[in-house]
């Protein structure tokens, strides 16, 4: 049984259809939390190992970027689970906020 080979046949890209990368995903949102002059730096890093599951090492880098800079970037993620992030970390009385990734 004789098969006849079938043209290839390429698509050719349209730059005007082409969509950024950047386009295709969903808006990241950054959770950030602030210093403050209540919560004391054992209580701050037992609460990012309570909400983020990080080791202890981790959680105090962080910890200690919030002390000594005033802030520290804890994480990057979609709206709903920044939001969750957030509150979260405010209900354990940390100043904690979302910001739009740029």
């Amino acid at each position: 049984m004789s098969q006849t080979a079938l043209p290839m046949v390429i698509p050719k890209n349209d730059p005007a259809q082409q969509k950024d990368p950047k386009d295709t995903y969903e808006p990241a949102y950054l959770v950030i939390c602030w210093n403050d002059p209540v919560n004391l730096m054992p209580y701050v890093t037992h609460v990012f190992q309570k909400v983020f599951g990080w080791a202890k090492a981790r959680a105090e880098r962080h910890m200690l970027e919030v002390h000594e800079k005033g802030k520290s970037l804890l994480a990057r993620e979609s709206l709903e689970k920044a939001e969750h992030h957030v509150h979260q970390l405010q209900g354990y009385g940390l100043h904690a906020t979302l910001e739009k990734d740029a």
